[in-house]
C-alpha cells in the first residue's frame, strides 16, 4: 500500500511520515506489547496522503492566500480564515486510490476484531510531540466510527482539522510554517471504555516536576471528558521506586466528582458520542481498583524507561489509557513526551509567597505554584471569546482547544470543571500561568470585572481571593550550594507541600507532624471511628458517616488517609529519613475533632496533662493508637517506604517507654524488624537526666526545645501573661540541650532538634553546631538561611 502503514511496521523514527502520535503507537506496539503494554491494533494514513489530497484537489494555493494576511490577535479574523481553509479541505474529494487503500485497511482490521468494528480516528501532525512543543489537542479526534462511509468522512475532517483556529495560532507561536507541517491519521480499534473508564497518566508530578511519581487520573466513560476537563476525575499518585520492587505504593488518592460520562451515540452526529449524567452512587466510587492503578503505573514505567533508554536521558511521559468494559483489559491508546515540567531547571528554585490573605471566593485544584492578579472575565460561551482582553483572568465552566488563542493572553485561568490533567491545566502549565480548576461554581461566585488574586502557591488547593493581594517572588540558585556536615532537616506537616518543598536542599524530615494530617485530612477523632455508637451529637455522626462512606469500616478510613499522608511525605524525601511523630494533640485539641468530646476529659492544664506517650497504652486511647500504628505499618510494609522512623512524644518515664514499645510491637511495629528504628522526643527534664536508660530503648533523640523550655523554666507556654519570660536561649535550657547531645553521643544514638528555636535564632543554630548535634530540623522558610550559617560555623570550628 502507498499511503497505509500498520502499527507493526512503524517506529518512533517515522515521525516525518506518520506524525508523533502514530510513530509512538507503532513503537509501543512493536517493542512494548511483548513486555505487557497493551496497545489496540491499527494503522496510520501517512502525511503523504494529506499532501496528495490537497494537491490533487488544487486547493493548496487558495489555502496559502487565505492565511497570508492573517491577524492572529484578531479572534474573529482567525476564525473566519480558519473556517475557510477547513472548508477547502473538507470539500475536496478523497482520490479514489487513496479511499480504496483506507477501506481495504479497515476491512483487514475488521477481520481481526469483528465485522464493522468501531474505530477511533486520531490526527497526528508530523511536527507534533517534539521536546518543547506537544501540539496536544490541536487537531481533532473522532470516536465510535463504524463502517467505510463514516470512516472516509472522518478522515476528510481530520485532514481539515490541521487548520483549526487553535492549531493555526499554536503553529505561529511555535514558529512552524503552516505548509511545512503535514497530517497523518491513526485508525485504531476502539476500546469500549464507554462501558468502563479511561483517563490520563503522567510519569512525574505535574505541579512540581517531581520525577519519582506516576499520576493516574480517570473517570467513567470515554476519555475525551478527562482530556478536555469536562469532569473532575479521580487522581492516584504512585511512587516509582517501591513499585519497581513489587510493593503497592499508592501514596495519595483523590475522589473526583465525575458528574458526566461520554458513551456511544446512536445517530449520525459529528462525533457519534454523547454525554450522560453519572448516577450519584456511581460517582462515590473510584473508577479504578487499586490493582488496576498499579498495573497502569507499571505499564507507564515500561513506556518511560523505553523512551528514556532511546533518548539517553530521562523522558517523562504523557499517556492516555482506556479500560475495556467488555474484556476488563487496560489499554494504552497514546503516549508522548511531557513537554512542560520536564523542561524546567532543577537547580533553580522559584517560590511565590502571598504576603497577606483575604476573603476566599472559591477554591479548586491548583495548577503550578504561581500567583497572579487581574480583573475577572467570566465567559460562558465560546462565541464571546472576542470580548476577552489580555491580562484578564479567564473564568469559564471549562476550556477546549478552541479557547487557546485567548488563553495565551490571560493572566490566569479559573474553571468550574477539570482535574490536574485536563485541557486548561495542560495549557496553563505550558504557558507558565497559574490555573485553578475544578472550582465547582467559579463562574457563579466570581463577579465579572472584579479584581481577584489567583493563588496556586499554597499546596494542592488553589484559592481565588477577592481583590488584588500583594505577593513576592523568591528565586534561589541551588547549583553551587554545599552540604554542611551537620544534617539540615525539615519540619513538615502538610503532605500537599511535600513534592515542592523537597527541592529545597535538605537531609530529610526531622519532624513530620501527624496532627496536621488528622486535623485537615481525616477530621475525625480516631476513637469516634472505633466506637461511633458513643458519639452523641447527631450532626457529627452524620458527617462521620459521610466521610467514611465507601470504606469497609470507619477505622479503615483513618488508616488509609493517615497512611497516604505520611506516605506522600516519605516518598517526596525518599530515601532520606522521615521522622514521623506519633499524635501529640492535647486533650482540648482532640476534643475539637469530630466526635472528640465523647472521648476526651476536661483538663485544667492540657499542656502537661493527658498527652503523648501516656495516651498510647491507656484504655481511653489505645485503640486509637493502634490505628496510628496500622497506618505506619502500611506505609513501611505495603508501600515499601522504610525510610519512615516513628517518634514518641512526651514520654515521661522509662516504664512508660516500655509500655509504648510493647503496644507498637502488638500492632506490628517491632523495633529492629525490617530496619525499624524508633526515636523519642527529648522535651522533659527527666529525658535528659535518664538519657542513658532511655538510650537502651530508643535509637535516637529529637529535642523539643519548646516543651523543654516550658518545663525547665516552669512556664505555661500557652499563657500570654508569662510569654515574655519564655526563652529557649536561657543558659539553663542550653545546658540541658548540651547534655542531651553529649549523652546521645556517649550512647551511640542520633541527636537532633526539631523545636522552633533554630528557625528563629541563627545564633541558637550556631550553638548546636558547636555542641556537635547530628541534625537540626527547621521550618522550610529558614532552611537556606540557617544552612549558610551552619556552613560558616563549621568552617570556623575546623580552623586550627
Amino acid at each position: 500500500m502507498t499511503w497505509i502503514r500498520w502499527f507493526s511496521a512503524i517506529t518512533i523514527d517515522d515521525v516525518p511520515l506518520v506524525g508523533g502520535k502514530n510513530a509512538s503507537l507503532g513503537e509501543m506496539y512493536r517493542e512494548l506489547r511483548p513486555l505487557g503494554v497493551k496497545i489496540p491494533n491499527g494503522f496510520a494514513i501517512t502525511a503523504e496522503a494529506y499532501w496528495y489530497l490537497v494537491r490533487s484537489a488544487g486547493v493548496l494555493d487558495e489555502m496559502r492566500r487565505t492565511l497570508a494576511k492573517l491577524h492572529k490577535e484578531d479572534v474573529d479574523d482567525l476564525a473566519l480564515r480558519g473556517h475557510r481553509v477547513r472548508e477547502l479541505i473538507c470539500g475536496a474529494p478523497l482520490p479514489a486510490d487513496l479511499a480504496a487503500e483506507i477501506t481495504a485497511a479497515y476491512r483487514r482490521l475488521c477481520i481481526e476484531y469483528g465485522e464493522n468494528c468501531d474505530v477511533a480516528v486520531r490526527s497526528s501532525a508530523t511536527a507534533e510531540d517534539l521536546p518543547t512543543a506537544s501540539f496536544a489537542g490541536q487537531q481533532e479526534t473522532y470516536l465510535n466510527i463504524r463502517g467505510e462511509v463514516q470512516l472516509l468522512d472522518a478522515c476528510r475532517r481530520c485532514f481539515a482539522s490541521l487548520f483549526t483556529d487553535r492549531a493555526i495560532s499554536y503553529r505561529i507561536d511555535q514558529g512552524f510554517d503552516h505548509f511545512k507541517v503535514g497530517l497523518s491519521i491513526g485508525v485504531m480499534k476502539m476500546v469500549r471504555s464507554d462501558r468502563a473508564s479511561s483517563g490520563v497518566i503522567f510519569t512525574l508530578d505535574t505541579e512540581t516536576g517531581f520525577r519519582d511519581t506516576v499520576l493516574v487520573t480517570g473517570a467513567w466513560g470515554l476519555g475525551e471528558n478527562v482530556v478536555q476537563g469536562a469532569v473532575n476525575p479521580d487522581e492516584f499518585t504512585v511512587f516509582k521506586p517501591p513499585l519497581r520492587q513489587g510493593f503497592r505504593p499508592i501514596v495519595r488518592r483523590k475522589l473526583g466528582e465525575k458528574k458526566i460520562k461520554m458513551i456511544y451515540g446512536t445517530g449520525t452526529s459529528k462525533h457519534l458520542t454523547k454525554n450522560v449524567e453519572v448516577p450519584r452512587e456511581e460517582r462515590r466510587h473510584y473508577c479504578l481498583a487499586d490493582a488496576e492503578v498499579l498495573e497502569l503505573a507499571r505499564q507507564a514505567l515500561l513506556i518511560e524507561e523505553h523512551y528514556s533508554k532511546r533518548a539517553g536521558h530521562d523522558v517523562p511521559m504523557d499517556i492516555e489509557w482506556a479500560k475495556d468494559g467488555v474484556s476488563g483489559e487496560l489499554f494504552i491508546v497514546q503516549a508522548r513526551p511531557e513537554t512542560v515540567e520536564s523542561q524546567k531547571r532543577l537547580d533553580f528554585l522559584e517560590t511565590y509567597v502571598l504576603e497577606r490573605k483575604g476573603e476566599v471566593l472559591v477554591t479548586g485544584t491548583s495548577v503550578g505554584g504561581k500567583i497572579a492578579v487581574g480583573p475577572a472575565r467570566v465567559i460562558t460561551d465560546v462565541h464571546k471569546l472576542n470580548e476577552f482582553s489580555p491580562g484578564e483572568v479567564l473564568v469559564a465552566d471549562t476550556t477546549t482547544p478552541d479557547w487557546e488563542p485567548v488563553m495565551k493572553t490571560a493572566a490566569a485561568i479559573v474553571t468550574n470543571k477539570g482535574g490536574r490533567t485536563c485541557h486548561a491545566a495542560i495549557v496553563s502549565r505550558e504557558l507558565g500561568i497559574p490555573s485553578v480548576v475544578g472550582t465547582g461554581d467559579g463562574t457563579g461566585r466570581i463577579a465579572p470585572g472584579r479584581e481577584i488574586t489567583v493563588s496556586c502557591a499554597e499546596g494542592d488547593v488553589g484559592r481565588i481571593y477577592d481583590g488584588a493581594l500583594p505577593f513576592r517572588i523568591e528565586r534561589v540558585d541551588l547549583s553551587g550550594m554545599r552540604r554542611p556536615r551537620t544534617r539540615i532537616m525539615m519540619n513538615l506537616g502538610n503532605p500537599e507541600e511535600a513534592f515542592s518543598l523537597c527541592r529545597i536542599p535538605n537531609d530529610g524530615v526531622g519532624l513530620a507532624r501527624m496532627e496536621f494530617i488528622i486535623t485537615n485530612h481525616i477530621k475525625v477523632h480516631p476513637m469516634a471511628l472505633v466506637h461511633p455508637e458513643r458519639v452523641e451529637d447527631e450532626a457529627s455522626r452524620r458527617e462521620i458517616g459521610r466521610l467514611t462512606a465507601g470504606y469497609p469500616d470507619p477505622p479503615a478510613y483513618f488508616v488509609e488517609k493517615l497512611a497516604e499522608g505520611i506516605g506522600t511525605i516519605a516518598a517526596a524525601f525518599h530515601p532520606k529519613p522521615v521522622i514521623v511523630r506519633m499524635s501529640d494533640f492535647k486533650s482540648n485539641e482532640y476534643a475539637s475533632l469530630l466526635g472528640g468530646r465523647a472521648f476526651e476529659p476536661a483538663e485544667e492544664n492540657p499542656m502537661i496533662g493527658f498527652r503523648g506517650a501516656s495516651r498510647y497504652y491507656d484504655e481511653r486511647y489505645r485503640e486509637g493508637f493502634a490505628l496510628e500504628c496500622r497506618a505506619l505499618k502500611r506505609v513501611r510494609d505495603e508501600m515499601g517506604l522504610v525510610n519512615v522512623i516513628p517518634m514518641i512524644p512526651f514520654c515521661r518515664r522509662i516504664v512508660e517507654a516500655e509500655k509504648v514499645l510493647a503496644e507498637m510491637a502488638a500492632n506490628g511495629l517491632v523495633r529492629g524488624e525490617n530496619g525499624l528504628g524508633v526515636y523519642v522526643m527529648c522535651e522533659i527534664p527527666n529525658n535528659v537526666i535518664m538519657i542513658d536508660e532511655f538510650s537502651q530503648l530508643f535509637d535516637g533523640f529529637s529535642i523539643g526545645s519548646n516543651d523543654l523550655t516550658q518545663l525547665t523554666l516552669g512556664i505555661d507556654r500557652d499563657s500570654a501573661l508569662v510569654a515574655h519570660v519564655f526563652d529557649e536561649r536561657d543558659p539553663g535550657v542550653m545546658r540541658l540541650i548540651a547534655s542531651v547531645v553529649e549523652g546521645a553521643r556517649r550512647n551511640h544514638r542520633h541527636s537532633g532538634i526539631c523545636g522552633q528555636a533554630p528557625s528563629d535564632y541563627p545564633e541558637f543554630a550556631a550553638f548546636l553546631v558547636r555542641e556537635g548535634i547530628d541534625s537540626i530540623s527547621l521550618n522550610p522558610d529558614s532552611i537556606l538561611k540557617i544552612t549558610l550559617r551552619v556552613l560558616e560555623m563549621e568552617k570556623e570550628i575546623e580552623k586550627p
